[in-house]
């Protein structure tokens, strides 16, 4: 039994070393050797992109290319900087800062008023954009349908329609509107209806047949991206960048830009219900269209280091004269939960807790809850990972009790080893036989422990990915709860709470483990140097109680606390 207890301990030593090796070549600029992530694909830089970019030509669908297919819909690829005929609209809401092109209606820029930037913290956040050192734009526009034709598109030139530039008091609600020219027998007017306090728009496409015979073209939605690693991401811990693609069918299904890349995408192609994605850390935007309209969903690779994420929707036949409307919405804004789930089904899911979602929610729910009443999101986390120790006291207690028994053992168990080291299959007898005399259990502390570890993982995830926590302060220094400790207090103060665990726990009887279990914390604490204080906040608070609930198991059973500090020889 203490065999398996060892092997536990070595595991997740093992898998604490892979972690930070993986974690230091990453920082280092090299693959992570193990667990590779998707941000540290495409490694052209992202100057590339709109160099080959703005000298693209606008592309007439290919003739191999099925309508609806991806390969019809005219190349993402924008150009750098508009022209002297094109004119760019910038939109202020109380939220939002959305910059339109009028080359083919866009939006190219985007920029949070209440989520500042890291570096400037004097300017709002920015997730589109459009310039020499990003490319990330949103982009609709009409192709040909079963019976052919040449449509508008995000590359056509188009008119900014007059129409109020700026909220006036007690509006709630402005308008901007493109209008292309006629392109086919075909017009197209673009609708943005932005509202104060959202960060959805509602966007109308309405279909204009100017000719003589009736039309069939097919709107697409995408978002283009280049393939880069967001600005100011941690080295040290990796979040999911790239596109996403939600239906009710196969759920979310999210797609590093290397995939596209390979041509090893293997996503759902079709539906009638769900969202499209470019998903980072803290922020995401999504094209939407109403449930019940059918649907081809694409990713494809527009250029180098340039990639798309987009949806086809098949209008029905226009006759002459006639207009054709189709209604969707446009996302672009924070992770926040409450939002998301409002807006669409699934659209939470771009706040990825991965395989522990099922935990996670219901653990960020009751740290929203906290929130509410205690106004402060460092102290919520206190509060929570008090609540969770209370819920689990029982099972604690346990682990403790058994770890006290074993504290008491050790030095019969120390002198048999001694006394039988070079009679293994007889030291493992006596061993068993004083666990029965002594009625110890050596796994005892050890698996209530480890059922508690999937919550804590969970915890972790809804920490690291909660936009709340961005720039939320704390006390004192700590003024961002989603940023490294500046100080190195709370770091210091981990590893001495873990330290100061380990030295309260029984001390394996093996010396050269005994010396390797103190390494643990020391490696842990390294990391957790270029951590989240909110991370470093929970972990904390965790070993604090911790240490509290073992040192009064430990009197109660007349176990006096002693700390087993390492011998290095």
């Amino acid at each position: 039994m203490n065999d398996i207890r060892r092997t536990i301990l070595w595991v997740i030593f093992g898998f604490s070393m892979v972690l930070l090796w993986d974690q230091w070549q990453v920082a280092h600029g090299n693959k992570a050797t193990f667990f590779p992530s998707s941000t540290q694909t495409a490694k052209s830089t992202v100057a590339a992109a709109p160099a080959s970019a703005g000298s693209a030509a606008v592309p007439s669908p290919a003739a191999s290319a099925a309508p609806g297919s991806p390969a019809a819909v005219p190349s993402g690829a924008p150009s750098v900087a508009p022209s002297a005929a094109r004119e760019r609209l910038v939109i202020n809401t109380d939220v939002l800062s959305l910059t339109f092109d009028s080359e083919g209606g866009s939006l190219v820029h985007s920029a949070f008023i209440k989520y500042k930037d890291m570096t400037h913290k004097e300017q709002g956040f920015v997730l589109l954009d459009e310039s020499a050192n990003r490319v990330y734009v949103a982009q609709t526009g009409l192709i040909a349908g079963s019976n052919g034709g040449t449509f508008p598109t995000h590359k056509t030139p188009m008119t900014l329609l007059p129409d109020e530039r700026t909220f006036k008091d007690g509006q709630n609600e402005l308008q901007v509107r493109f209008e292309s020219t006629d392109q086919g027998g075909v017009k197209l007017l673009k609708t943005y209806t932005i509202k104060r306090g959202a960060y959805d728009l509602a966007v109308r496409h309405e279909v204009i047949n100017t000719g003589s015979a009736s039309v069939t073209p097919q709107l697409y939605l995408q978002l283009v991206r280049d393939g880069n690693k967001p600005p100011g991401e941690s080295s040290f811990y990796s979040t999911f960048t790239g596109p996403a693609i939600y239906t009710e069918a196969k759920k979310y299904q999210k797609v590093e830009f290397k995939k596209i890349e390979d041509n090893s995408v293997d996503v759902e192609k079709q539906a009638t219900n769900g969202y499209v994605a470019m998903v980072q850390h803290y922020f995401a935007s999504a094209w939407i269209l109403p449930d019940g309209l059918k649907r081809d969903l694409f990713l494809r690779k527009v250029d180098t280091n340039l990639y798309a994420v987009g949806m086809i929707t098949p209008l029905d036949p226009i006759a002459p004269g006639a207009t054709k409307a189709i209604d969707a919405k446009f996302f672009v804004g924070p992770q926040e939960e409450k939002v998301l789930e409002a807006l669409a089904p699934g659209l939470e899911l771009v706040k990825d807790y991965g395989w522990l979602t099922i935990l996670a929610k219901p653990l960020y729910w009751l740290l929203d809850k906290l929130h509410s009443l205690i106004q402060n999101w460092g102290w919520s986390i206190v509060a929570l990972v008090l609540l969770l120790k209370i819920a689990f006291y029982w099972l604690n207690a346990k682990a403790y009790a058994s770890m006290a028994k074993m504290k008491a053992i050790n030095p019969k168990i120390t002198e048999m080893r001694e006394r039988l080291k070079d009679k293994p299959q007889e030291m493992q007898q006596a061993m068993m036989k004083i666990y029965r005399e002594e009625k110890v259990n050596p796994m005892g502390g050890c698996f209530p422990i480890m059922i508690q570890i999937p919550v804590f993982i969970a915890l972790y995830w809804v920490l690291l990915s909660s936009v709340e926590m961005r720039g939320a302060p704390w006390i004192l220094w700590i003024r961002d709860l989603s940023s490294p400790d500046p100080y190195y207090i709370l770091p210091v103060v981990m590893a001495l709470t873990t330290m100061l665990q380990t030295a309260l726990n029984p001390a394996p009887p093996d010396p050269m483990q005994a010396k390797l279990m103190w390494f643990m914390p020391l490696i842990f604490s390294v990391m957790f140097f270029f951590f989240p204080a909110g991370l470093v906040l929970y972990w904390i608070t965790n070993n604090i109680l911790s240490i509290t609930q073992q040192w009064v198991i430990n009197t109660r059973m007349g176990v006096p606390p002693q700390f087993n500090l390492p011998k290095f020889k």
